[in-house]
């Protein structure tokens, strides 16, 4: 073959030699341009990648800001007050919380359950039981999530925007629970108040803090929630929420005990 090619090659000026240097850089250049190509193509992946992942650290993260959130208070009910473990404790953290939202502006939506049975919203999760609770929207309920249509149209009623919903309540196993299900199935962020829901039964709260937990609730405390909500020391209400968190600090936290070795 090479001998026929030669004199065209010759005629033309060209070695065969030349011709096939020529092939080999023609070639050469493809095999470059390909690679980078693919490289391209990573580096488009990676940066797409990266940019899924940063949105899921974003919705992962769970910040909350008052303008964004609604606190819940699920049947802290007169009839369940004696027979909750800890139960003080968790109405004092519910008088907070209240307090707190309150001051940063934040809705309180309540509901009873089954009212006739279990009493009315105890006073006490209020500082000024008569003007906090004169406007407050309480939810009479059987169904054991509180978000009955009724109570779920007041929800949607006070804006899109309210995405995080901080829970307090009882009992943490069934009402408080299915109501944090509920909220996470509709996309929101959940962030339960540990010191603010409790159960008749110690174990009963401890599975069902899990549960929620790994369903994707954000497990905090109200002091924690109370500075998240803030974000800084030059926020406006700073001084008053630091009051208040003065002054819930000096009540018994009975949640304290077990974590101190006490029973």
């Amino acid at each position: 073959v090479l001998v026929t090619w030669q004199p065209i090659f010759s005629v033309l000026g060209i070695s065969s030699d030349a011709k096939q240097r020529r092939s080999l850089h023609r070639v050469g250049t493809d095999n470059l341009e390909v690679d980078r190509y693919r490289r391209s193509c990573t580096k488009r992946k990676m940066a797409a990648a990266n940019g899924v992942a940063t949105a899921a650290v974003k919705r992962a993260v769970g910040k909350l800001t008052p303008a964004t959130t609604s606190l819940l208070l699920c049947d802290i009910q007169e009839r369940f007050r004696p027979l909750i473990y800890r139960g003080e404790t968790v109405v004092r953290t519910a008088q907070f919380m209240t307090s707190l939202s309150k001051e940063l502006e934040i809705p309180i939506v309540a509901t009873q359950q089954y009212t006739k049975v279990f009493g009315p919203t105890v006073k006490d999760c209020f500082a000024n039981p008569e003007e906090d609770m004169a406007n407050l929207p309480i939810f009479e309920k059987k169904l054991f999530s509180m978000l009955t249509p009724e109570c779920s149209a007041h929800i949607e009623s006070l804006g899109s925007e309210r995405t995080s919903f901080i829970l307090c309540g009882i009992e943490a196993h069934v009402c408080v629970q299915q109501t944090a299900l509920d909220l996470l199935e509709q996309g929101h962020d959940v962030h339960v108040i540990v010191d603010g829901v409790s159960s008749q039964q110690p174990f009963d709260r401890e599975i069902a803090l899990q549960r929620m937990s790994q369903a994707g609730a954000y497990l905090t405390t109200a002091q924690s929630a109370a500075f998240m909500l803030m974000r800084s020391a030059d926020h406006p209400n700073f001084r008053e929420v630091s009051k208040l968190v003065v002054n819930h600090m000096k009540l018994p936290n009975e949640f304290n005990g077990p974590l101190a070795g006490q029973p």
